[in-house]
């Protein structure tokens, strides 16, 4: 990617409180966000853009800022206790991260950030702040959003707070631009959250393609058998991800005869999942397909693009998803994914080209397409073929690219705004 010019932002301020970049993805709160902005905060200081990202800190031995690729600082913030704070509980610490994001940039001469950029409200909050004494524009990414989650809430599950539905109107309502992953996410900002329109910007998100690619399968890496259909789950278990649905379809395919199916569950409690950390287990024996479900702690790198080729199918059951990044890792590891038809799986999945959505989240229905394409090889390959296809037209440079325009926008509209406040104040002298 060449280099950037003017009026892109020289040094962004990357907000993400409540996980860090440096975590697992898979375990605790840290999931597709955190390699979203992995991601990207590389691809965007290879541009010539630095980054510099705050984070709460978590341990008390953890430094103060690391290097987590050139051109790109991670900031730890102490505020509140290092353990025992459930994301739910860290908006009683947001007056001591702001403070701790403040302090940063008065150790350095006035304009050291041009932009700001925050993700999840929590983040918002502390760029709504961090805007006003800086006098920079602010980009906020929801990644999800209170309102569409209490719609489609899992059975069971917690709904998401009134204080959180609150600060994210407020966060919609002060930034400078708003960056989505789909038009469906665009419309639920504007239709749920009365989001200025000409404020919002689609940006998709992409998939590192040299990692994510086909391969030769090696089941024999995570013990898995050679002659079983092998089903994958990748992602926190929580209700909101719903792999007991999975386990669920399992049973059905049993009880209707279909034999030598494994299902993977690659991942680590999360959020309310944490309150029955052995729900899924339980949920397996009692059906009586424990012996067909094999449970992976999360996988990094190389290990988990092997885990995507090692399966037959990826399925990706959640009741609600912005976009879906596994999906997308899935299909560039040529592997067909079955999804629900919600959220940004519609775009992330190309519905009958490289993988298959499903209406709803009964167990019966899920069972009958995963019994469909499991019984058909001949099928299978052409949504390989498809999944390839369809996962190339994404990618993390073009995002950045995309991403670059946005903040460019804001930064022009942010320059203007002050130039007329200048201009005003002068003439009403």
């Amino acid at each position: 990617m060449a280099e950037v010019s003017w009026p892109t932002p020289r040094r962004i301020a990357t907000l993400s409180v409540h996980t860090s970049p440096l975590e697992q993805p898979g375990t605790g709160d840290a999931g597709g966000m955190n390699v979203y902005i992995v991601e990207v905060s590389k691809r965007l200081a290879a541009a010539g853009v630095e980054v510099e990202i705050f984070t709460r800190a978590t341990s008390s031995n953890l430094p103060p800022t690391v290097e987590m690729a050139p051109g790109v600082l991670v900031r730890h913030v102490t505020a509140g206790p290092y353990e025992g704070l459930d994301k739910e509980e860290l908006s009683s610490q947001l007056c001591a991260f702001t403070t701790g994001v403040l302090r940063a940039e008065a150790a350095h001469p006035p304009g050291h950030y041009d932009l700001i950029h925050s993700h999840y409200w929590l983040s918002g909050q502390v760029g709504w702040l961090a805007r006003e004494r800086w006098g920079v524009p602010h980009v906020h990414t929801a990644h999800t959003l209170a309102k569409v989650k209490n719609r489609l809430i899992a059975a069971g599950d917690r709904p998401e707070p009134k204080a959180r539905v609150i600060g994210e109107e407020q966060v919609v309502a002060e930034s400078d631009r708003l960056v989505v992953n789909t038009g469906f996410e665009a419309q639920d900002l504007i239709t749920y959250y009365h989001a200025d329109p000409s404020r919002v910007g689609v940006v998709q998100p992409g998939v590192d393609l040299e990692r994510f690619r086909p391969g030769a399968a090696d089941r024999a890496r995570f013990g898995l058998s050679e002659r079983d259909r092998i089903v994958a789950f990748v992602g926190r278990i929580q209700p909101l991800k719903a792999p007991d649905v999975l386990i669920s379809a399992l049973a059905e395919l049993r009880a209707g005869g279909t034999e030598n199916v494994t299902v993977v569950i690659c991942g680590g409690p999360s959020g309310s999942g944490l309150d029955r950390p052995s729900a899924l287990i339980d949920l397996a024996a009692s059906l009586g397909v424990l012996d067909s479900v094999v449970f992976l702690p999360p996988q990094t790198g190389e290990g988990l693009a092997a885990l995507y080729r090692a399966a037959d199918l990826v399925a990706v059951p959640s009741y609600n998803e912005s976009f879906g990044l596994v999906a997308l890792e899935a299909q560039a590891c040529g592997t067909p994914v079955v999804a629900a038809a919600v959220g940004g799986l519609v775009t992330a999945v190309q519905d009958g080209e490289s993988g298959v959505l499903v209406d709803g989240h009964d167990p019966a229905d899920w069972a009958r397409v995963l019994e469909r394409l499991l019984a058909v090889p001949g099928y299978r390959r052409r949504l390989s073929a498809g999944a390839v296809a369809h996962a190339a037209r994404f990618s993390w440079d073009r995002t950045v690219e995309n991403l670059l325009r946005v903040y460019r926008d804001a930064v022009i509209e942010h320059r203007a705004l002050i130039t007329a406040r200048v201009e005003g104040a002068s003439c009403a002298w």
